[in-house]
């Protein structure tokens, strides 16, 4: 649980804690005061700086908040739709850089959502509603052109399921979004990348514009990594993103047009009744 001295949150971790998948800890970072990372059955699943919201941790988590700076003016309030709770990082970012914005989370694990609620709280006016719901079935029931962004970065132990890796699904995600809106989506892979070869093929085929950022040793198939796939029918701001992205700690590449091209290859979208999880991450990955 948590408690507040002032303007300073002191975590009291309540220790390993039954989840629907699985096992929930919360463990405090030793680099940085406030922060707290949550692991599910061992897997690091979220960051959260409860001293400064607008700290991502994690470098796709930080790409992904490069998208969401950019779906709009500074700081105009967003319409957002995060497919995936966890401990909420993106939802507090988005609380703190553009306030008012409203916020619609689906998270399938009430109980991980409530152990989050209760010991990483929220910052304060956030308008964020969590509902325990699949992501796909959540994004069914929600209105056409009802948002601005949506961020898909679901999974299920370490993979994202299969029915959150098709052209269907895409669609959904296009009948959700309003005119010029953006999917900002994690897609886990590995050598030789050919899961995320084929999910930039199925959004390319669904989307009008559609960019990938990565670390480039990810993208050479060097290492197991998270990329993130950018989605539009609009204009996607490239050039802002690649400044953005070449300045991070761990700087990445946007890739685009041709060399979008080039990185799907024959690739192909990815119907419903075709759909595998993403691949399963190497030991290593989580040993580091």
């Amino acid at each position: 649980m948590a408690r507040r001295k002032g303007e300073r949150v002191e975590l009291l971790p309540p220790g390993p804690t039954p989840v629907l998948g699985g096992t929930a800890e919360l463990l405090g970072d030793a680099d940085r005061d406030g922060s707290w990372m949550l692991l599910v059955n061992g897997t690091p699943q979220s960051h959260v700086d409860l001293e400064d919201p607008t700290h991502l941790e994690f470098e796709y988590v930080r790409r992904m908040g490069h998208v969401l700076d950019l779906a709009a003016e500074e700081g105009r309030p967003l319409d957002v739709v995060h497919l995936g709770g966890g401990a909420l990082t993106l939802a507090r970012y988005v609380a703190v850089t553009r306030p008012g914005s409203r916020q619609r989370v689906a998270e399938i694990d009430e109980t991980l959502t409530n152990l989050v609620r209760a010991s990483l709280p929220l910052p304060r006016n956030a308008r964020v509603r969590v509902r325990a719901a699949d992501a796909r079935a959540a994004l069914a029931s929600m209105h056409a052109a009802s948002a601005d962004v949506v961020v898909s970065d679901v999974f299920a132990g370490a993979r994202t399921p299969a029915h959150l890796t098709t052209v269907e699904y895409a669609r959904e995600v296009q009948r959700v979004l309003r005119p010029g809106g953006v999917l900002a989506a994690n897609v886990a892979d590995g050598p030789p990348l050919a899961f995320a070869r084929a999910q930039v093929a199925t959004l390319r085929s669904v989307f009008a514009e559609v960019c990938v950022l990565a670390e480039p040793g990810t993208l050479r198939g060097r290492r197991f990594g998270n990329l993130v796939a950018v989605a539009s029918d609009a204009p996607l701001p490239i050039a802002a993103l690649i400044r953005r992205c070449a300045a991070d700690p761990m700087p990445s590449r946007v890739v685009e047009g041709e060399d979008l091209d080039r990185f799907t290859g024959d690739a192909r979208p990815i119907p419903d009744a075709e759909a595998q999880p993403s691949p399963e991450p190497p030991p290593e990955v989580f040993s580091r």
